[in-house]
């Protein structure tokens, strides 16, 4: 990778964090909605989280150890709160959250 864009991922890295106080505050409503789909469960908590339009269905399913029963109606109930993209092959959550938004969850439902 070359040095500009390895500096602009830093610095775009720094501006989340910064961010991050801001956001959670706009965002408060989508976050509590989430919270609420994915309850304590750590599988859906990382299917989540895997969510980012780059990701197959199947490719979730492999790298959240979640089966495919689940995943789907995982995303059904994302999708009746309104939290991810109408692409449900390659679902993109539409909230940002921080890669530890979910810690503590402590099931593997």
């Amino acid at each position: 990778m070359p040095r500009e864009i390895e500096l602009l991922t830093e610095i775009r890295d720094l501006l989340q964090v910064m961010a991050e106080p801001e956001l959670a505050k706009r965002d408060a409503k989508m976050r509590v909605a989430l919270r609420d789909v994915v309850g304590s469960s750590n599988k859906k908590a990382k299917a989540v989280l895997l969510m980012d339009g780059t990701r197959s269905q199947a490719g979730i399913v492999k790298e959240s150890g979640m089966d495919q029963g689940n995943l789907s109606r995982l995303m059904k109930a994302l999708a009746v709160a309104r939290l991810i993209s109408a692409d449900e092959k390659h679902p993109k959550l539409l909230v940002k959250v921080p890669s530890s938004f979910f810690d503590g969850g402590d099931t593997d439902e």
